[in-house]
């Protein structure tokens, strides 16, 4: 990474701004061009940089559920399982822990009663219990990490 891939990623973990022309905004802001910004996003995505680059959205805010769950993988079969789980569209976030409890993942849903109905298809799926772990309290930590 470059200087301007280093402020692209510092600028744009502050926000970004809502109106008809975002990129050209960010790009102004950053002395650069649009398309030039464009590339640099995409190169960041497509070299694993960055693995998304997009809006958040506040599910339960729209009658949806969102919770973290877990699974304790056997390691032969952990890539195999994590296919699984990632076929599921709710799935939004996988990851390997170091842990008993080694495969954590995000389920966002639609409706609230969703969640359980997906975990109950991915024990059903992979023959391996997932723990539920809702949400019972949300803080906002406001976590910037400078590049």
């Amino acid at each position: 990474m470059d200087d301007l891939d280093k402020a692209i990623i510092n600028h744009l973990q502050k926000g970004f701004p809502i109106c008809d022309a975002p990129y050209r905004v960010v790009a102004e802001q950053l002395g650069t061009s649009e398309a030039e910004l464009l590339s640099r996003l995409q190169s960041l995505l497509d070299n694993g940089v960055l693995s998304r680059f997009g809006p958040m959205y506040h599910a339960e805010q729209m009658g949806g559920a969102l919770s973290l769950a877990a699974m304790q993988v056997p390691e032969e079969r952990f890539d195999a399982v994590s296919d699984m789980v990632n076929a599921f569209p709710e799935v939004a976030h996988n990851y390997a822990r170091n842990h008993a409890l080694n495969m954590w993942f995000v389920l966002a849903t639609e409706k609230p009663e969703q969640i359980a109905d997906v975990i109950a298809a991915i024990e059903q799926q992979t023959g391996i219990p997932v723990h539920n772990m809702p949400k019972i309290k949300e803080y906002f930590v406001g976590l910037q990490l400078e590049v």
